[in-house]
């Protein structure tokens, strides 16, 4: 019998229009690595005008976890799911606090708190929801 588990969760963001850039931008700011990025080969229809090559499906490895992505129409910004990035320091964190909540939204700033040397929450820009901890040792 294999010790290989039988499912792996992963996670997957729609996101409206901007797929490319968000997957760009956590890979030359957030250390992640794209593996794939497939644009949609036939826009269809029912997709904006203005989206010139949407993308159908995007593959990136970041914080060892696999993140996969698409634009889809009528995307909307996460509203009760966060993405957890733990950060090996409290700077690292400071850093990063200040790489995603450029242009996006605090919910709750970078402090110290009972539970972690530093921890916030923030939706970017591209409407992606994070949680940021630099958990106590």
């Amino acid at each position: 019998m294999s010790n290989e588990p039988s499912s792996k969760l992963e996670i997957y963001l729609n996101f409206p229009g901007h797929c490319e850039a968000a997957f760009k931008f956590y890979e030359a700011q957030l250390g992640g690595s794209i593996k794939m990025m497939m644009p949609q080969q036939k826009i269809p229809e029912n997709f904006p005008k203005e989206w010139k090559k949407p993308i159908l499906h995007a593959v990136m490895e970041i914080g060892g976890m696999t993140v996969r992505g698409a634009d889809i129409p009528n995307a909307e910004p996460m509203r009760s799911a966060y993405l957890t990035l733990v950060l090996n320091t409290p700077e690292k964190a400071e850093e990063v606090y200040q790489i995603l909540s450029e242009g996006g939204t605090v919910f709750m700033k970078m402090e110290k708190t009972f539970f972690a040397n530093r921890f916030a929450q923030l939706r970017d820009k591209f409407g992606v929801s994070w949680m940021l901890l630099n958990e106590v040792a």
